[in-house]
């Protein structure tokens, strides 16, 4: 774990986040005492890896190679928390996790240490319930109001300049703003229904591994005190680089395919 900036307890959100989901995972990290920079590469992870078993069942439906969803999932999330320890020199003051006060002194005595757990447990509850309930009901407005088709026509020519077909466009409008799970989703429908072909729906769900739920998996970090605007940039600039490698490697392949198959008709 040291390669990564990290300390051993820090597995613990890791195994949490990645078997069940990001509200696990910044539950076991309300329990630690961590740095700063040591929060910020576990909510990185964190928001390139997490809820696997479920998201991952759902990529497979769609379309998607399973070592695909978990080598780039799982890259991702080693590969950026390598370079940020590299990279990164400060962050080793102890982190603030919001209304949560550092004690002094450690609790002595069953009964201390429970309810300094239980405070814990509360506030961080507490936090989270502030955050995220508005939140969810602001999603479900935008669902009644129907204004997924409204993103979806700004999202058409971003996913051109991503070398994907427009009908992915409300693949990646829905995934950025509800989630991976939902995102996947309506790409399997979309591969059924729109005729989204497997390049396409490959490319959609690399760029959703790298940013999804931006709004939602960017806020529930605040509570953490850790700086969450790089996280969004860190996640969205991984995206867009990513997904165009990828596109631009795609193309040259299935260009020099063309042309071996051109070659092998006309010498026979």
């Amino acid at each position: 774990m040291s390669v990564f900036g990290l300390s051993g307890e820090a597995a613990i959100p890791l195994v949490l986040g990645n078997l069940l989901n990001l509200y696990a995972a910044i539950g076991g990290i309300l329990t630690l005492e961590l740095t700063v920079k040591e929060v910020f590469i576990i909510a990185v992870m964190l928001s390139f890896s997490h809820n696997l078993l479920i998201e991952t069942g759902v990529a497979l439906k769609s379309g998607v190679k399973l070592w695909v969803v978990l080598s780039v999932r799982i890259g991702l999330a080693l590969v950026a928390a390598f370079i940020i320890n590299l990279v990164w020199p400060g962050g080793s003051e102890m982190v603030q996790y919001g209304l949560i006060t550092a004690n002094e002194t450690a609790p002595v005595g069953m009964a201390a240490i429970f309810l300094a757990g239980l405070q814990k447990a509360v506030l961080g509850t507490l936090q989270l319930a502030m955050i995220v309930i508005p939140l969810m009901i602001g999603i479900q407005i935008l669902k009644d109001l129907k204004w997924l088709n409204v993103f979806t026509g700004w999202m058409a020519p971003v996913t051109r300049g991503l070398g994907m077909n427009e009908n992915t466009a409300l693949v990646l409008t829905a995934g950025l703003i509800f989630g991976l799970a939902y995102g996947a989703g309506v790409l399997l429908q979309a591969v059924k229904e729109d005729g989204v072909s497997k390049k396409d729906a490959t490319l959609a769900f690399i760029f959703l591994v790298a940013c999804h739920a931006v709004v939602e998996d960017t806020l529930i970090f605040v509570p953490l005190g850790i700086p969450v605007f790089p996280l969004f940039i860190i996640r969205l600039c991984t995206a867009i680089a990513l997904t165009l490698i990828v596109s631009r490697i795609w193309n040259r392949m299935e260009l020099a395919a063309k042309r071996k198959g051109i070659s092998y008709e006309t010498k026979y």
